[in-house]
């Protein structure tokens, strides 16, 4: 007997109606090459994208994804990032660069928080390739730090702890 599919609609201020279903556990069956250091809860718990990303996807997550979730109550506060300081490139260098599928108009964490969840989706090899990517900037912090010292490079420490890589590791 098939396990029944839960399907998701979203209705957030990006996306109005959108559907997909959860088609594997949350947090299982990921791609053999995909392994993320960061769930995104611990990643929201952790400070990133300064307080302002997804404030408003609370009833498409699990609530406990948020209990501990570092959200700016108004502007984004960078302050709030595990690394204190900005790391991000605005949503519309992401668009110019076509880094932004339809689905997830929010960009690569949404992606993940989804693929986490369950969803599995058309852009899922691309996300995982820009995933692997972005792995070259541990390099440059493991090869220009010296070891545990967590003020080194603390800006491309922090990009890291955007896409799942736990920079306080390195």
């Amino acid at each position: 007997m098939l396990k029944k599919k839960k399907k998701i609609i979203v209705n957030d201020r990006m996306q109005k109606g959108y559907r997909y279903e959860l088609v594997e556990p949350a947090g299982k069956n990921f791609d053999p090459s995909f392994k993320p250091d960061l769930t995104p809860k611990q990643m929201l718990a952790l400070g990133v994208f300064c307080g302002r990303y997804m404030r408003d996807c609370k009833k498409e997550f699990p609530k406990s994804w948020f209990t501990k979730a570092k959200f700016a109550k108004d502007k984004r506060n960078c302050s709030l990032n595990f690394y204190g300081i900005d790391a991000s490139q605005p949503l519309e260098i992401w668009k110019k660069k076509g880094w932004i599928h339809p689905d997830d108009p929010r960009g690569w964490f949404q992606w993940y928080c989804r693929y986490y969840q369950g969803r599995r989706h058309e852009d899922d090899d691309r996300q995982i390739k820009r995933w692997k990517a972005f792995a070259r900037h541990a390099a440059q912090v493991k090869k220009n730090c010296t070891k545990g010292d967590p003020y080194c490079r603390t800006r491309q420490r922090q990009a890291l702890l955007h896409w799942a890589y736990d920079a306080r590791k390195i």
